[in-house]
């Protein structure tokens, strides 16, 4: 005797297998709006995650350390009025034998972006004491470039990479010499002044050489 069941009821057999591909169907439906609701293709990732930086000017660069992903629109170019420049030395006192490092920082004092010419073709370090000029970093400037950079209302931003005063006195003809004059110490003080982008800092930096 045949153990194949057919199908039973008033109903002809199609019907039966029609509901039961319809079941079928619903039943494949849910598992697939399932594995969407948690695959969730094309959701990408957390704004909040992928924001840009801001300008933090730690970078090892000679160049002003502002960042062209900040956000907000480049603007104009900046007023200079509506630009503070500061000039920075690591320390305010020098022992015998140690360097001092000279950097700058900029900050756009507006309400809306600026952009200025920040390289190091427009940055100038002086160093003076009294009425002479002992150091200026355009005597033996060597490659100077041009850097258009975005300055964010309010965000001071500085150069990379400080530059390194070797405490000798500097002009357009002693590049090739060696040995250069040194400056006097034991306590003798000078200021350093900067400028970027033809914006002179609002004062000079005092420091002490000993």
């Amino acid at each position: 005797m045949s153990t194949i069941k057919h199908p039973v009821g008033p109903q002809a057999s199609t019907v039966y297998r029609r509901r039961r591909l319809v079941v079928g169907l619903g039943v494949l439906a849910v598992i697939l709006i399932v594995i969407l609701i948690v695959v969730r293709p094309g959701g990408g990732s957390d704004p909040a995650s992928t924001a840009a930086p801001t300008p933090t000017g730690n970078a090892a660069d000679p160049a002003i350390a502002a960042d062209p992903a900040a956000p907000g629109a480049a603007g104009a170019a900046c007023d200079p009025a509506a630009v503070q420049v500061e000039a920075i030395t690591d320390q305010d006192a020098y022992d015998a034998g140690d360097e001092p490092e000279l950097s700058l920082s900029v900050t756009n004092t507006g309400s809306t972006p600026c952009t200025l010419n920040a390289g190091t073709a427009t940055q100038v370090f002086t160093i003076t004491s009294g009425a002479d000029v002992y150091w200026s970093s355009t005597d033996c400037q060597s490659d100077p470039a041009d850097a258009e950079v975005t300055l964010q209302p309010g965000v001071a931003v500085s150069t990379k990479t400080p530059l390194t005063w070797d405490r000798t006195r500097s002009s357009p003809e002693t590049c090739e010499i060696i040995d250069r004059e040194p400056v006097p110490g034991e306590g003798a003080s000078y200021y350093l002044s900067v400028s970027v982008g033809g914006v002179e800092s609002a004062g000079p930096t005092q420091f002490l050489l000993n």
